[in-house]
């Protein structure tokens, strides 16, 4: 998957959207690591701010937990938001 500039979703929820589709899809399981903010910028050309919001907003929504030193993983299903993740239906946290 890939961030569409042109899309009126905001880009860090664009991947926010990609991180839990990979939860979603299995990819990642519970506690599993995500990719580190650096991966996030590299993988889909953003801004280190903008992976940070994607991260800060997947944590508020319960789909991840950081550990300080040791990085962001995925949260127990039981924690996951109920309702489907639409990154356009969401409120935004800014």
């Amino acid at each position: 998957m890939s961030v569409d500039r042109f899309d009126p979703t905001p880009i860090y929820r664009q991947v926010a959207a990609i991180v839990i589709g990979m939860i979603r899809d299995g990819q990642l399981q519970p506690h599993d690591r995500i990719p580190s903010e650096s991966q996030m910028v590299k993988e889909y050309g953003v801004a280190r701010d903008t992976a940070r919001q994607a991260v800060d907003y997947l944590r508020t929504q319960g789909w991840v937990f950081t550990l300080p030193q040791r990085g962001t993983y995925v949260s127990r299903s039981d924690k996951w938001p109920e309702q489907p993740a639409d990154p356009s239906e969401a409120p935004t946290s800014t």
